[in-house]
């Protein structure tokens, strides 16, 4: 995907984006691949890929949910900060908290933040779990990408979310996953589930979008401990 084609598949998505947006994505690739080479953040690296799988991809959630009304948001096990930091430069008036539990993906996060001059957004070294035990219904908004099955990404994220808030995991195929799903939001306080499935442009990958809303207060002592959890490659 070239820049412009990214500029165009933005506007299929209602995602408007100026030149300073661009400079910051093109800073913030910069960064990703300079890190890279210290660190295991991305096997992804050609620019075009890039902007594809990470950048447009994490984008892809204004297709199921209007980003301009999105007071704050969470991204659970953010990683290189996807999608968080991409959300943060195209929706710049939105709050954003990126939890990882690796230090030096913070180190990294940080850099980014300080780098593109991002304000009103914090990168925080935590176990998704512990985080989610402390922070109980304070964002609007939780994403998580790649990051573990859904039972586990519900059990850390749901207790996250606001009251008529929203959870929305960013996933590839979830046809096995997806089974009792229902049943294990009902237990977390979500509702009105709303499934998404497309595909990327020029590669044609599956991809799916999966939207709850938060009705009811967690009363389960959510979330279990998750030791071995780690981020599933998309």
């Amino acid at each position: 995907m070239t820049k412009e084609q990214f500029i165009e598949e933005l506007k299929k998505i209602n995602v408007d984006i100026t030149e300073y947006q661009l400079k910051q994505l093109e800073q913030y690739y910069e960064l990703l691949i300079e890190w890279n080479k210290k660190m295991n953040l991305t096997g992804i690296t050609k620019m075009e890929d890039v902007y594809l799988k990470h950048f447009f991809d994490s984008a892809t959630i204004a297709k199921i949910i209007d980003l301009n009304k999105i007071d704050n948001l969470c991204d659970v096990g953010t990683g290189a900060g996807f999608p968080g930091i991409v959300i943060k430069i195209l929706f710049p008036k939105i709050h954003v908290t990126l939890v990882d539990s690796l230090n030096k993906r913070i180190n990294f996060l940080n850099t980014v933040i300080k780098e593109l001059e991002l304000v009103n957004i914090v990168a925080l070294h935590e176990r998704a779990e512990i985080f989610a035990l402390k922070q109980r219904e304070k964002f609007q908004l939780v994403t998580a990408r790649a990051v573990a099955p859904l039972n586990i990404l519900s059990e850390l994220c749901l207790p996250l979310v606001k009251i008529d808030g929203y959870f929305i995991p960013l996933k590839s195929n979830i046809s096995q996953e997806i089974k009792g799903f229902n049943k294990v939001i009902s237990k977390l306080g979500g509702e009105n589930l709303e499934v998404l499935n497309f595909e990327l442009p020029y590669e044609n990958s599956n991809r799916t979008l999966l939207k709850v809303q938060k009705k009811n207060k967690t009363n389960q002592l959510y979330p279990r401990k998750y030791a071995d959890i780690k981020r599933r490659p998309l």
